[in-house]
């Protein structure tokens, strides 16, 4: 009886661990190191934000078609969750998701957004207002940086389009992620930093 009892203790823990662990594919393609990061922020152009005038995310034309009958939304949806499940129009029918933001778990996805790691605001105010609508498109729907991960509806709601100095994810533990992947969208899209961003970064890659 006591072995029993022992294995089902056990069997609990492990059900638990598998509850609040993180998934491996639970994260967009991995940014470069910190040193790396470090270097590609010193090269980035430090300049107040610019105006925000003209702004419409319908400049951003995001959540375009994919492969199959999927589009980018989906696409991050199926990539960053675990053991999804999509019918035939790949709308997910079951399926959980892991929000590094705040390491809470989702298990609907209604309750996901996909975030841009880099506003589409803030992209818009350091550089993208005198971008084609094209660029601003490949920049919205970047599947091959760390610019989209599936979150909570709650976090990306909190950050809204604030830069690091003003929103850091309430997750510390990902702070150095965070901050090497903002760097890196900001460096691949050639994106202005103000003072203060480059305060916060640095803050978070210390963190690492």
């Amino acid at each position: 009886m006591r072995r029993l009892a022992a294995a089902v203790a056990g069997a609990t823990v492990l059900a638990s661990a598998l509850l609040t662990a993180p998934p491996a594919a639970a994260y967009p393609p991995t940014p470069p190191d910190e040193s790396t990061a470090r270097a590609n922020l010193a090269q980035l152009t430090v300049a107040p934000d610019g105006s925000m005038d003209g702004y419409d995310r319908e400049k951003f034309p995001h959540w375009s078609p994919q492969d199959g009958n999927c589009n980018t939304r989906e696409t991050v949806l199926v990539r960053d969750g675990s053991d999804v499940v999509v019918d035939n129009a790949c709308e997910p029918t079951s399926g959980s998701w892991y929000s590094v933001y705040d390491g809470v778990w989702v298990g609907d996805d209604s309750d996901v957004h996909i975030d841009h790691v880099v506003p589409l605001a803030e992209a818009w105010r350091t550089g993208a207002r005198d971008w084609s609508e094209s660029r601003r498109e490949a920049f919205a729907n970047d599947l091959g940086s760390q610019q989209l991960i599936a979150v909570s509806g709650s976090s990306n709601t909190s950050k809204g389009d604030k830069a690091p100095e003003d929103w850091k994810p309430e997750n510390t533990g990902y702070w150095c992620m965070y901050a090497r992947s903002w760097i890196n969208v900001k460096h691949t899209y050639d994106l202005t930093v103000s003072d203060a961003e480059v305060t916060a970064l640095e803050e978070m890659l210390d963190a690492c």
